[in-house]
């Protein structure tokens, strides 16, 4: 049915802007011809103000505010859905940004409003520094203290929060629609970017820091072999990291944004890994110098590789 005429204007149902969701989420059933026509254009309404790029800035740091807050919150966490996600973006990556679109609708904003998700690999990582500690630095306590810090604060925290602010920062300048075509608020949320992030990290501690862990008597090994699945299996992490964070025929990561164009171009570091992937092949362990570096050698002695040169 067509909106109806009130004093010289459309009558709308609601004042928000619009979002389409894509034809794939798009299902509307009819049972007559007029109703057809209104679910063919069937659309979100989001009860929210356009949002100015002057305003996005501040409008990220309340989100990043409120996730803090949350933080002290624990009882009120859903660990539950959180390793629902953790899982799934490991198997199924659509179907946990599938969910994007129907928290928007009912949240309207992109980000997670529940820091389950983070914390949960959080203590992820502080097992996963104690394994190595115990199994190869056989670091002492305040050692083994250092190295949670590292794994927990520096790897996941500051490292995603580096990565999130560049991606976010270059999808708001870069990647939105110069005109102002879609109702809905053009901006990349910076607490959506780091959600991207940590989607995106678990797959890769599950490589680097569980797989390595139990291959590190082998990828530390000076044979070429060996060479070849330590590298392998970094350019397998760092592929995949970039692969949940903007994969193009999935809808994953920046790429299920809808207002995004030419999100495509944030795999390019990819191709920048295989080629030292390639070049790495030609005598460059990966694994033992980013062992060596994190631990020192006795991590690489006692994974039974001798000492490093």
């Amino acid at each position: 049915m067509l909106p109806t005429s009130t004093g010289g204007s459309l009558h709308t149902p609601s004042a928000g802007p619009r979002f389409r969701l894509p034809s794939t989420l798009n299902k509307s059933s009819s049972s007559s011809s007029s109703s057809s026509a209104a679910n063919s254009t069937r659309s979100f309404h989001f009860h929210s103000a356009g949002t100015t790029p002057s305003s996005s800035s501040s409008s990220s740091l309340d989100d990043m505010k409120t996730l803090l807050r949350r933080l002290s919150r624990y009882p009120q966490m859903d660990f539950e859905m959180a390793g629902w996600t953790l899982v799934h973006v490991c198997i199924a990556p659509r179907r946990v940004y599938r969910n994007v679109y129907y928290h928007k609708q009912t949240k309207n904003t992109w980000a997670r409003d529940d820091p389950a998700v983070p914390l949960l690999i959080s203590a992820c990582l502080f097992l996963a520094a104690i394994l190595w500690s115990v199994l190869y630095a056989r670091y002492d306590f305040l050692t083994t203290l250092r190295t949670i810090f590292s794994m927990v604060v520096i790897h996941f925290f500051l490292v995603g929060v580096a990565i999130s602010t560049v991606l976010w920062a270059a999808s708001n300048k870069f990647l939105t629609h110069t005109s102002h075509t879609h109702a809905t608020d053009q901006h990349v949320e910076w607490p959506y970017a780091f959600d991207v992030h940590a989607n995106a990290f678990f797959p890769l501690f599950l490589q680097l820091y569980v797989a390595q862990l139990l291959l590190a008597p082998v990828v530390t090994r000076s044979n070429w072999v060996c060479l070849w699945v330590g590298n392998t299996l970094y350019l397998s992490a760092l592929t995949q990291y970039a692969y949940v964070t903007c994969e193009q025929r999935l809808d994953l990561g920046y790429n299920a944004l809808p207002f995004l164009i030419r999100s495509e171009l944030l795999l390019f570091p990819v191709a920048i890994f295989f080629a030292f992937y390639v070049v790495s092949l030609l005598g460059f362990n990966i694994a033992k110098t980013v062992l060596g570096a994190m631990f020192g050698k006795v991590v690489v002695v006692a994974a039974g590789a001798g000492t490093i040169p």
